[in-house]
């Protein structure tokens, strides 16, 4: 990856200048705007509009529960996704660089990928539901979120290897880097961008997919607290969490996108010097 590459891949890293800031209040404003218009001479039974919320978010953060199932949301993706990475990256790098594990192990990625995590639910619940380490339920969640996370980080490693440039590869051939070397040297950089966006995405995912884990299986979590409230018929508190959902997931966006800009930028320089 040449030097220019990986600032052109770390823009963004910058704070937001006040213009850009000012936009995106703007268009946050204007959607409160809208769901206040759209939602005007409801009943509290009927959706509730952003006063109502905000009333919810306050009984929830009151009451110690937003606190206690943000955290247990958090830990559950937290794992999963660690898992994920530690095995999807590996095993990416592997389909990517040797053709005899790309033919054998991609058909079944391939084959896997397509499933709905939310399918595995019966699965992972029958698979942990004898285990005396953690409770059931959480490890059942924490494999779907393992699941969720581990195929988009598979297919993007194995896509960001396969698409390194063979001048690169050649080119540190002829000068002897070989192996071991030649992996953390030439593939790992060249790949790294498209693996940190498919990180990035795949966070995204196993966010989104703890929050349906957790209506299904779960006694803790966002995503239980939007199932409970739903049957108490506190849409008050559903709309509540579900702005919690959004928000927390666009802190994660934001702290993987930082990372992201980071690391480029650092790489960059790095490169820079050796030049």
């Amino acid at each position: 990856m040449s030097e220019s590459r990986a600032s052109r891949a770390s823009r963004g890293s910058r704070w937001p200048s006040p213009g850009r800031l000012l936009l995106s209040l703007t268009g946050v404003l204007a959607f409160v705007l809208l769901w206040h218009l759209a939602t005007l001479g409801n009943s509290r039974t009927d959706i509730p509009g952003p006063y109502l919320t905000v009333q919810g978010l306050v009984e929830l953060i009151d009451s110690g529960q937003l606190l206690r199932n943000v955290v247990a949301s958090l830990f559950r993706v937290a794992w999963g996704f660690v898992l994920a990475v530690a095995l999807g990256i590996p095993l990416g790098l592997s389909i990517g660089w040797y053709r005899t594990a790309r033919l054998t192990l991609n058909p079944v990625i391939q084959m896997l990928r397509p499933i709905s995590p939310i399918a595995w639910l019966p699965m992972a619940t029958l698979i942990f539901g004898a285990s005396t380490w953690f409770d059931a339920s959480d490890l059942a969640a924490i494999f779907l979120i393992f699941l969720s996370s581990f195929f988009p980080i598979v297919t993007a490693t194995a896509s960001a290897v396969a698409s390194v440039e063979l001048k690169y590869l050649r080119s540190a051939i002829n000068f002897g880097v070989r192996g071991h070397r030649l992996v953390t040297r030439v593939i790992l950089p060249s790949s790294l961008p498209q693996i940190l966006t498919g990180l990035r995405l795949a966070l995204g995912i196993a966010w989104v997919v703890v929050v349906a884990a957790e209506m299904l299986g779960v006694q803790s979590g966002l995503g239980f607290q939007v199932n409970d409230a739903r049957n108490n018929l506190r849409y008050d508190l559903v709309s509540a969490a579900m702005v919690v959902i959004g928000v927390t997931g666009l802190a994660i966006d934001g702290a993987m996108a930082s990372l992201q800009s980071h690391t480029l930028r650092r790489m960059g320089q790095r490169m820079g010097q050796q030049r």
